[in-house]
């Protein structure tokens, strides 16, 4: 019994052995698996950052687009410039025929195309009676460069030294004007730096929310690495703001502009164009759309000047 028993017992104990081979087996496909979901996850992740830039960014290089503004009512003047991490950047200066408030315009533009996509709001504003100058973002037009969150925000600091510092031109006579994507980084400049006022058009709270409104399926508000917070930053503007958005802008919805507004400081207004989508809010809104912009930066100016 003792003996034999045991041996048998023993035995009995070895056949069993094979189980934490069998638990080693699972760990190995755990493991296996777990590598496999690792690659799958980092390749959505790639592909997630992949989706946001280039929902971000559309950027047109030259040689695309018009680049021959001589045969436009007010001339460009092309002017040189570069950021402080040492990329060079391009942008259009045009001086209106009539500017008794002495306006300049610093027009932060959208995600698609490139300056000369922009004629039109040029001429247009420059009509109603405000010099405007339209940088290029580094990677479109004649920029050099990739675009970024940080890079725009550099481009829009290097742009304003160009007006203040190179040109001369006085903060208080600089109103920023940010449409969609320049939104965020009208924002971003204001809330830094001193200006007679602030323009935003068809803007959006922030990338995240952005994200969430395009792609509700996936948890990507929190995973893409791009923010452009403008809600969290608008209320640091101290300068006097317009929010314009058309009521029914299919790209970005009507509620971001109205949360903006209410997330601002004053002096603030907003401006609801009825049935305007989200290019076409000065056609929609007639010449109501550049009287409403014009009569906002002179009071804007003129109250800079008073204080």
């Amino acid at each position: 019994m003792s003996g034999r028993g045991r041996g048998r017992a023993g035995v009995a104990v070895l056949t069993a052995i094979p189980a934490p081979i069998t638990i080693a087996g699972v760990g190995f496909s755990i493991l296996k698996y777990g590598v496999v979901a690792a690659v799958v996850l980092v390749a959505g992740f790639g592909l997630l950052r992949l989706l946001e830039v280039s929902m971000l960014y559309h950027p047109a290089r030259y040689p695309q687009g018009d680049w021959a503004p001589d045969s436009r009512e007010f001339e460009r003047e092309d002017l040189g410039f570069e950021t402080e991490d040492g990329v060079a950047l391009h942008g259009w200066y045009a001086s209106a025929h009539r500017n008794p408030s002495g306006v300049v315009l610093l027009f932060f533009h959208g995600n698609a195309g490139n300056i000369t996509h922009r004629h039109e709001n040029i001429e247009l504003l420059a009509r109603a009676g405000a010099d405007v100058f339209i940088p290029s973002y580094r990677g479109y037009g004649r920029s050099a460069g990739r675009p970024s969150e940080k890079g725009l925000y550099r481009d829009a600091e290097a742009a304003y030294r160009v007006l203040t510092e190179d040109l001369g031109i006085a903060p208080e006579r600089i109103v920023v004007f940010g449409r969609s994507l320049g939104s965020a980084v009208a924002v971003e400049l204001a809330a830094r730096r001193e200006v007679a006022g602030v323009i935003l058009e068809a803007a959006f709270t922030s990338a995240p929310d952005m994200a969430r409104e395009i792609m509700p399926f996936l948890p990507s508000g929190r995973m893409i690495g791009s923010r452009f917070e403008s809600i969290e930053r608008v209320a640091s503007v101290e300068a006097p703001l317009l929010i314009v958005h058309g009521e029914q802008d299919s790209l970005v919805p009507f509620e971001h502009g109205r949360r903006l507004y209410e997330a601002a400081s004053e002096p603030k207004e907003f401006y609801p164009i009825p049935g305007a989508g989200h290019n076409d809010t000065y056609e929609r809104g007639g010449e109501e759309y550049f009287v409403r912009l014009s009569s906002f930066w002179e009071r804007a100016r003129n109250t800079i000047s008073d204080g």
